[in-house]
C-alpha cells in the first residue's frame, strides 16, 4: 500500500519525533512535512497507532492518505527537485 504521510505540527521537539518515527518505519522524506511509502496494510495501522501515541495531547494535524502507483507516477513536481535526506533541516 502506497502512502502519503503529512503533519503540521508546530513544537520542534515533537516534529523531529515524529519525523524520526516516520523513517524508522521505512518512509521517504518528500519534502519538510511529507513522506512517503509503500507499506503493508498492517504497517500502515503500526504507524497510525505508533503517530496516535506520539501526539496525543499536543496540537498537532497528521493525515495518512493512500495512493495509487498510477496517481502516485502521475505526480508532478513544480521547482527545484530536494533532497531531503542528505541536507539538515529544522523540521
Amino acid at each position: 500500500m502506497l502512502v502519503l504521510v503529512i503533519y503540521d505540527i508546530t513544537d520542534d521537539e515533537l516534529r523531529n519525533k515524529v519525523a524520526s518515527f516516520l523513517k524508522s518505519k521505512g518512509l521517504k522524506r518528500v519534502q519538510k512535512s511529507a513522506f512517503v511509502g509503500d507499506i503493508s496494510y498492517s504497517q500502515m495501522r503500526d504507524v497510525e497507532a505508533g503517530l496516535s501515541i506520539l501526539v496525543r495531547g499536543a496540537k498537532a494535524n497528521i493525515q495518512i492518505y493512500p495512493l495509487t502507483p498510477a496517481s502516485f507516477s502521475q505526480r508532478r513536481i513544480i521547482g527545484a527537485q530536494m533532497d531531503y535526506e542528505a541536507e539538515e533541516y529544522l523540521i
